[in-house]
């Protein structure tokens, strides 16, 4: 399993870009994996569905399967949130971890800008972005600069950018077997 992030200001477009992204990640024959990173609370289940019910009774863990999927709802209450290694420690096998948000690890990761959202580029101050997909040109970027709508060459990126996962581990200080 290889991982590269996609980071940018809130608005960039990373979501736009990573939902065009993976069928033509898919579409190379590659098993493709997500982790997003929410800066707020968020629910993936319904009140008034089963699971929304075990977790409102109390359950610190719940897991809804069926025949087409399976998720797993872990309830930190007033723990303390999941570090990157281990939320990719816990990734099923795959060819590919894009990871969306974590802007500030030390993972490679692949800038989303848009020149409209008004925030500096992240790219001049942080090591790790090996390359950006951005709506305006920066000749002056000592790395790889495509088109925030050039798709294929987003993927191209992406594919030559992505680290092995036990490499991102060891720079993140999550040394140790992924499962």
């Amino acid at each position: 399993m290889c991982v590269i992030g996609l980071a940018g200001w809130s608005g960039a477009g990373k979501t736009t870009l990573l939902t065009k992204l993976i069928p033509v990640l898919r579409a190379r024959g590659l098993r493709v994996a997500t982790l997003k990173h929410a800066h707020h609370g968020f629910d993936v289940d319904q009140p008034g569905k089963d699971s929304h019910r075990h977790r409102a009774a109390g359950a610190g863990e719940v897991i809804v399967s069926s025949a087409a999927r399976w998720v797993q709802i872990h309830e930190v209450g007033d723990g303390r949130e999941a570090t990157l290694p281990e939320l990719l420690r816990r990734l099923s096998p795959c060819d590919i971890a894009v990871v969306e948000g974590f802007k500030r690890e030390a993972h490679p990761k692949l800038e989303v800008f848009r020149a409209e959202n008004g925030r500096p580029p992240l790219h001049p101050q942080d090591l790790r972005i090996v390359a950006v997909a951005s709506d305006v040109p920066f000749p002056e970027a000592a790395i790889p600069v495509v088109g925030l709508d050039d798709v294929e060459a987003v993927a191209d990126l992406v594919m030559a950018c992505a680290e092995p996962l036990a490499e991102v581990l060891g720079r993140l200080g999550g040394d140790g077997p992924a499962h």
